[in-house]
């Protein structure tokens, strides 16, 4: 099984191509810091318009990368919130499109729950429960991974 995910959340346009060996075959990011330069943090509608200007390239780059075509893929995936909802929006619709074009199931991810299991991606010496320590924008949070979809919340931000 190879999925094909997408992030659009704030300010970095970002595709990955993962097999069910949870092997990396192609991680691309484009990041906007110039274009949020002149005033001094994200501006959500300029980070939406910039995931617009790049995201089909980006996607492009990572199947390329991977080797593959949409045929060889088992479903997409794409960050479905929280987040700047313009960028979040550009994302969802992209991979639906993709999901339709191509009768591929699509899976909406949550943008907090993506950080927080993707120690388990990365490493097979991670076993459940953990202590992590999420922080994302506005959303940081200290929490007990127990497993997929249960979490013990210690602290957050208000």
């Amino acid at each position: 099984m190879i999925l094909l995910g997408i992030e659009t959340s704030c300010d970095e346009t970002a595709a990955a191509v993962v097999d069910a060996d949870r092997r990396i075959r192609a991680d691309v990011v484009r990041g906007q810091i110039e274009a949020h330069r002149p005033w001094g943090g994200v501006v959500p509608e300029v980070a939406a318009r910039a995931h617009l200007e790049v995201l089909d390239q980006v996607i492009a780059r990572a199947m390329t990368e991977a080797g593959l075509g949409f045929a060889d893929l088992a479903g997409v995936a794409a960050t479905a919130g929280p987040g700047l909802i313009g960028g979040v929006i550009v994302g969802v619709t992209t991979e639906k499109a993709i999901a339709l074009a191509h009768r591929l199931p699509f899976l909406a991810v949550n943008h907090l729950e993506g950080h927080a299991l993707t120690a388990r991606l990365i490493s097979d010496e991670v076993d459940f429960p953990y202590l992590l320590l999420l922080v994302s924008g506005g959303h940081c949070q200290l929490l007990i991974v127990e497993g997929v979809g249960d979490y013990r919340r210690l602290g957050t931000t208000i």
